[in-house]
């Protein structure tokens, strides 16, 4: 069939390692296209942040296509509509792009598109661009498999790209061109900037400066800003591949061992820093394979054995404490104020607000995963909705973890600097008082002007009782034998294979004496690529 080879441009804004922008242009002329859909914005998740992130990859990626001789097409509409529209124009040869594995939205939309080709006789190539392993039977080498993906050779592009014209299309008005838009979200002005260009600057940097107390630096809110790679929101739209990302990340770990190897000075905290990442990156796409396998853990608990635990005790003004930062716990609410004015917090701080909302507050973990994908620059909804259900204790194979604010407070901030910047109000209280402010006597709130209840609230809820009856709540459903039918099966589906990617606890017998007795747990592996984060489903998807 002649026609043009549309190469779909979603969530992989970048031309370095761009297989099915490679794979089109063997083929014949080429229409790249990127669709700015209703449905994106209607999106529960939706942040205007979200699109101006985008919106910056889109321009640089806009000039690195012109500088090869070819366009880039912004249009506007519901899909496949505005494919059905440019197909009466200028007919279409081939669809190319990547999977996807995001929210639900995005595979209804996907499942269409699919559905259209097939109607039209239209071969729809859609290449991975993750370790995401498409319509996956068991996870028995899985963790292979994603070594073999990620360390094939990148896609290569020709050094010029034979486009088609878009004359006929734009003179036509059966399609909506792009209107301009904001180039920042002024609400955020310290959230990073998008493109492909920044996505490799910011890698560098980490590999070549920043990266190096990684592995110790990447807990505390007062470091990781710095110390951690920030290279989430640039994976969750593609503005660097997995690949190329993996790639780089090991060269740089032999070129440091060569360094070693013939008497260079090479600061020894780079080896547990780099192979920290390097697990990291794995991880990244262990998780966004549990929504491609089953994309209803996007709404509906991965254990169904935990329905109805907390969806009837859903207190709204709880929900409306944690959501604006004003819980009474302060390292809480200085993480959720400096998350939403930066889109960022750290994995373990992540896991902290998580844990607070789901075992402290007794909320159940939807509304909550939503309002922080609403925050998250960097939201990936595979990794986002499964660390979620993990955090809250709904995935039934996962180690019970509720985190003590006050325990991560004296661990992560002993010194108060981060709860001071983000929690002003507190700003003269001495950090040893930041752990029992209820404990503070009336003299001293006065002279450190901070009157709790007037300036500051009290404690949302008691610590000590909130933990004793989420641990009893919990412990007692996952002793049913419902609960350990499901936890077998989500094992089965979801649990990993391997080191490097550590199986997944036993369920049965799990939660000894010993860990019933805490109230804290040191966190699951982290990832700081991304948890939020961030965040596409493919359309072909079983």
């Amino acid at each position: 069939m002649s026609g043009v080879e549309l190469v779909w441009f979603k969530r992989d804004l970048r031309l370095r390692d761009h297989a099915p922008l490679a794979a089109a242009a063997a083929q014949g002329p080429l229409l790249c296209v990127f669709v700015h859909e209703p449905a994106f914005e209607a999106a529960a998740e939706y942040d205007p942040m979200h699109a101006c992130f985008r919106d910056d990859c889109l321009r640089e990626l806009r000039a690195r296509l012109a500088a090869l001789g070819a366009e880039l097409l912004e249009l506007e509409g519901p899909l496949p509509e505005v494919f059905d529209r440019l197909h009466a124009v200028e007919p279409i040869a081939r669809l190319w792009s990547h999977e996807e594995t995001g929210s639900g939205w995005t595979y209804a939309r996907d499942r269409a598109v699919a559905r259209w080709c097939r109607q039209r006789d239209i071969a729809w190539h859609e290449l991975p661009q993750t370790g995401v392993v498409r319509r996956l039977e068991s996870r028995d080498g899985w963790a292979r498999r994603w070594e073999q993906r990620m360390g094939s050779p990148e896609a290569v592009l020709p050094p010029r790209l034979i486009a088609a014209s878009t004359r006929r299309i734009v003179a036509s008005g059966v399609v909506v061109l792009r209107r301009p838009r904001a180039a920042t979200d002024p609400t955020r002005p310290l959230m990073p900037r998008g493109g492909e260009s920044l996505a490799w600057r910011t890698l560098e940097d980490f590999l070549e400066t920043r990266g190096v107390d990684y592995r110790r630096a990447m807990s505390s809110p007062v470091t990781a800003f710095e110390r951690c790679s920030r290279l989430g929101p640039y994976l969750a739209w593609g503005a660097i591949s997995m690949r190329a990302l993996h790639q780089r990340v090991e060269r740089r770990r032999a070129e440091l061992a060569a360094m070693r190897e013939v008497g260079l000075v090479v600061d020894r905290r780079w080896a547990g820093s780099l192979q920290s990442f390097s697990a990291r990156l794995r991880w990244h796409c262990h998780f966004m394979q549990k929504l491609e396998d089953e994309p209803r853990i996007e709404f509906e608990n991965f254990s169904r054995a935990y329905d109805g635990l907390r969806e009837q005790d859903f207190d709204k003004s709880r929900f409306e404490a944690w959501c604006s930062g004003r819980t009474g716990y302060p390292l809480v609410d200085a993480c959720m104020r400096a998350l939403r004015a930066t889109g960022w917090i750290n994995f373990r701080m992540r896991a902290l607000l998580v844990s607070f909302s789901a075992h402290h507050l007794w909320l159940h973990w939807r509304e909550p995963a939503v309002f922080l994908a609403r925050h998250f620059v960097d939201f990936e909804p595979g990794i986002h909705f499964s660390q979620f259900q993990m955090q809250s204790g709904t995935t039934g194979i996962n180690t019970l973890r509720i985190y003590s604010p006050f325990k991560q407070q004296l661990d992560q901030d002993p010194q108060g600097e981060f709860v001071h910047r983000w929690v002003p109000e507190l700003e003269a209280v001495p950090a040893e008082w930041l752990t029992r402010l209820p404990a503070m006597p009336g003299n001293l709130q006065r002279r450190f002007g901070v009157v709790l209840g007037r300036d500051y609230p009290v404690p949302i809820v008691d610590h000590e009782r909130a933990v004793a009856v989420a641990r009893e709540r919990l412990v007692a459903l996952r002793r049913t034998e419902a609960a350990r039918a499901e936890a077998d099966r989500v094992q089965a589906r979801h649990g990993s294979r391997r080191s490097g990617l550590p199986q997944s606890p036993p369920r049965r017998g799990q939660l000894d004496r010993a860990s019933r007795r805490r109230a804290t747990a040191s966190p699951q592996r982290a990832l700081d690529l991304g948890a939020a984060s961030g965040e596409d489903e493919g359309g072909t998807r079983a």
